[in-house]
């Protein structure tokens, strides 16, 4: 395996994996890629390591995926590992630029810059055509190319795309498998990593470009995963994350407040299919 491992997580998605190789495969700095399958066992990545997991009874193990995924691209020898969703198209300097920032300052973890694309055209997206629509996502940092934040904000800390060495991997001890679902870890992972004396930063040399897919919001059909996640959260940190979906899961009936937590409503739910 070369020096920089690539692990992204998956359930289904075939096509966009697909295109998510195809963007990996243009990279100036080549790097191995380690494929998480979640509950998906008929899955196989010519040329990539692909590990299974199973399906959790409350879900999918999106968090202890991630972290099978690091273990796999670990064990044979990254010393740095870039997770990018599987929604995510990779500019073709991502690989580098995250590996030349995180060599160069290995006590940081680093995000990038993600655009959210629109719904693709009849012959789907061309990647030659990416940069051209480079938006990134507003409630994010967005440092420009060749531009370093730091200190960055660890409630704005997401997966979609970030990268550490293996040394501040091992140190941050991963995601809390404990998150099983949608919702809650990303938040998580940032605050661990202040408290494990971690920094965090954005490079504006790592830029993505998330690809269209059907979305609900707030997003309904993961309401039961939101409740029980941020729960959880509340219990290790003390505060209720994803409040701005809570509250508008609550003002549409889907939840409700007894003292002082949210539960789901299932006389709510009772006629709703997700």
């Amino acid at each position: 395996m070369s020096a920089t491992a690539v692990v992204t997580i998956v359930h289904g998605r075939r096509d966009h994996l697909a295109l998510q190789r195809r963007s990996l495969a243009r990279q100036t700095d080549p790097a191995a890629h380690v494929v998480v399958a979640m509950d998906d066992p008929d899955l196989e990545v010519p040329d990539a390591h692909v590990v299974h997991v199973p399906r959790l009874p409350l879900g999918l193990p999106l968090a202890a995926a991630r972290n099978a995924g690091a273990a796999a691209a670990l064990a044979e020898g990254a010393d740095v590992l870039v997770f990018l969703d599987v929604d995510c198209l990779a500019d073709p300097a991502l690989v580098a630029a995250y590996g030349d920032v995180v060599r160069d300052q290995p006590g940081t973890v680093w995000s990038g810059p993600v655009t959210y694309l629109d719904r693709p055209p009849s012959g789907g997206y061309d990647l030659d055509g990416l940069a051209a629509l480079d938006a990134p996502h507003p409630a994010r940092p967005a440092p420009r190319p060749g531009e370093l934040l730091h200190d960055a904000d660890p409630d704005l800390f997401w997966s979609l795309s970030f990268a550490c060495h293996a040394d501040a991997w091992l140190a941050s001890g991963g995601f809390c498998k404990d998150y099983v679902g949608y919702g809650g870890e990303d938040t998580d992972f940032g605050r661990t990593l202040v408290v494990r004396g971690l920094r965090l930063g954005w490079t504006g040399s790592a830029r993505a470009y998330h690809q269209w897919h059907q979305v609900s919001s707030p997003p309904v059909e993961h309401v039961d995963d939101i409740v029980r996640n941020a729960a959880l959260f509340h219990r290790r940190w003390g505060e209720w994350p994803m409040r701005g979906w809570l509250d508008q899961l609550e003002q549409q009936g889907l939840l409700v407040r007894r003292d002082g937590a949210w539960a789901v409503a299932a006389e709510a739910l009772s006629g709703w299919t997700p």
